[in-house]
């Protein structure tokens, strides 16, 4: 099965519908024109674009509200940010520095107030904790 992006004016994905390859296939091969006729023919429009699961073709699938860059062949997201910037390369929306890294207690989030990443600790209960439960199968 294929999935195609239909898209609005602005080429933000508004739907994603799915199309048995032998329905646009020429001479054995999918034809994403002929994909475009038999979509046009259903629906009355070609703002039609195939995607991927596997990001095997535009960079990722297409979701709801991503939006289709003629210019990079690419679905990309909805901007995470005001501050981010899209990486044109691979596609992705990037945080104006990296993001530090995490450890089994501490995990870094963007904060956007301030244009930089904070940390937040998770405390696990430990035995003796008021609010450990201890747990006892038979």
């Amino acid at each position: 099965m294929a999935n195609f992006a239909e898209l609005n004016e602005t080429n933000e994905t508004i739907n994603v519908i799915v199309v048995a390859p032998e329905d646009f296939s020429v001479d054995g091969v999918e034809n994403e024109e002929a994909a475009k006729d038999l979509l046009e023919g259903m629906y009355g429009h070609r703002r039609w674009v195939q995607t991927s699961y596997t990001g095997s073709i535009r960079g990722r699938y297409a979701s709801i509200g991503s939006t289709y860059n003629e210019e990079l062949d690419q679905f990309i997201e909805v901007k995470p940010f005001d501050s981010w910037v899209l990486n044109t390369t691979t596609g992705e929306w990037e945080a104006p520095s990296p993001m530090p890294a995490s450890t089994s207690s501490d995990y870094p989030y963007w904060d956007e107030e301030t244009v930089s990443w904070k940390t937040i600790t998770v405390k696990y209960p430990e035995p003796g904790d008021k609010d450990y439960e201890e747990v006892v199968t038979p």
